[in-house]
């Protein structure tokens, strides 16, 4: 029997990290890509040949013709979004059917599961959480309360009754609330969104994931959001709602976990965030809105605007250490090259005194970064494409984070291209 483990990639921070671009380069080292957890709330963003592309639920090694691409029962899937996005990819010329495959244990988003996380989002005021209102989290839980709809139900001759069942349901729920909707229009367009859905391949994914390991094939899964959006273990309630960390690829793909091989994190050579919740290193002045303008750090999905900051070590580390990564990948290195002096949060000073590792409740404690400082490299980097091209600046400054964080920083992004990622044979 064949030894292969499936390799994980997945970001460290609170998303938008860059794993759209990262999958798409090692792509052509897999046979299968696979998305375990997450839904059309993630914007995994790709650029090759002059053009951009953003993925949400269709996994990033699309592109690639020889490559399958499995979405997996850890997935939540919102028909009309997948049709609206095999459409574009169809009108670019991607044989979307030959290389999509979908988990039968996928759950659906409805219409209606929309309308909750708007209506509940708005119900909190000032309290909300930043939710994309995709409708992401009353699909979750709905799943977790074992009332779900599945990608396999789409086939069963009583759909549309467990359907109208589980709409029912939500209506009663919309009434609590205070919020005014239009259903029958977004219902037309979902259930075109599910004749889409009967076309395409369905599998039950955890038996093909294991035979394809047996076979030999070498499998990617790509995580969506960040560690630190985790359900768990992320900066709660400020989260996401699934498991994003390595031990989501387990219940998201149906693999045990002594199938996993290596661990990639992602991170941004700063922080970003988008929505609500504690950011220790958040800048509010112009140089966090210098980062935001070249780094042109807008939600892919939502539009909306990040916040930006240095580089938080406390926090970073500890996501390393939750998901067991084994290699680093430093991404938009490229966006700091305009600045004389780089600043990395090494520790945090709180009311309980000063600490390298994320505690349990960042805004109880009045978290202040503690910082070192680096010198910039103050240039372009977005034409190097090699290891020794790196100037001696941003080699301190991986050398800095790689001892920071006792973990080796394999590739460095130079900017969003495919091909301007370097890969560190120095490392290797």
């Amino acid at each position: 029997m064949a030894t292969n483990k499936v390799d994980i990639l997945l970001g460290l921070q609170w998303g938008d990290e860059g794993k759209g671009k990262i999958v798409d380069v090692l792509t052509p080292r897999y046979d299968i890509v696979a998305r375990f957890q997450g839904g059309p709330n993630a914007g995994h963003t790709l650029e090759f040949n002059g053009t951009k592309h953003v993925l949400h639920t269709i996994p990033s090694g699309i592109f690639h013709p020889n490559v399958i691409n499995l979405v997996g029962n850890g997935v939540v899937i919102d028909p009309k979004v997948f049709a609206q996005e095999i459409s574009k990819l169809t009108a670019k010329g991607v044989d979307v059917k030959s290389r999509l495959y979908i988990s039968r244990k996928a759950h659906l988003i409805l219409p209606t599961h929309r309308l909750l996380d708007a209506a509940s989002e708005a119900e909190k005021g000032k309290s909300k959480i930043g939710s994309t209102l995709k409708g992401i989290g009353p699909a979750y839980m709905d799943k977790t309360g074992r009332n779900g709809l599945r990608i396999g139900d789409i086939f069963t001759p009583d759909f549309r009754a467990r359907y109208d069942a589980l709409v029912q349901k939500h209506k009663r729920l919309l009434s609590m609330y205070n919020f005014e909707y239009q259903l029958e229009e977004h219902e037309a367009e979902w259930m075109e969104g599910i004749e889409w859905l009967r076309g395409l391949t369905m599998v039950d994914s955890e038996h093909f994931i294991n035979k394809a390991l047996d076979a030999g094939k070498r499998i990617l899964a790509e995580g969506a959001q960040g560690s630190l959006l985790d359900i768990d273990f992320g900066s709660y309630p400020f989260v996401t709602s699934s498991n994003t960390i390595a031990a989501g690829a387990c219940t998201g793909l149906g693999i045990a976990p002594n199938r996993i091989g290596r661990v990639f994190g992602i991170f941004k050579a700063y922080c970003t965030r988008v929505g609500s919740g504690p950011f220790p290193t958040e800048l509010h002045d112009t140089t966090g809105e210098e980062m935001r303008r070249v780094g042109n750090e807008f939600g892919s999905t939502t539009g909306r605007a990040r916040r930006c900051g240095w580089i938080d070590l406390p926090a970073l580390r500890y996501a390393c250490m939750i998901n067991g990564v084994t290699e680093l990948f430093m991404m938009k290195a490229d966006v700091l090259s305009i600045f004389r002096t780089i600043r990395a949060c090494t520790h945090y000073d709180t009311t309980e005194g000063r600490m390298d590792y994320l505690p349990y409740d960042l805004e109880a404690l009045d978290v202040q970064p503690v910082y070192a400082d680096l010198e910039g490299w103050n240039r372009d980097l977005t034409a190097m494409r090699e290891d020794q091209d790196i100037p001696q600046a941003l080699m301190d400054y991986i050398t800095f984070l790689e001892d920071q964080l006792d973990l080796p920083i394999r590739y460095v992004s130079v900017g969003p291209d495919r091909t301007q990622t370097i890969e560190r044979t120095a490392t290797a």
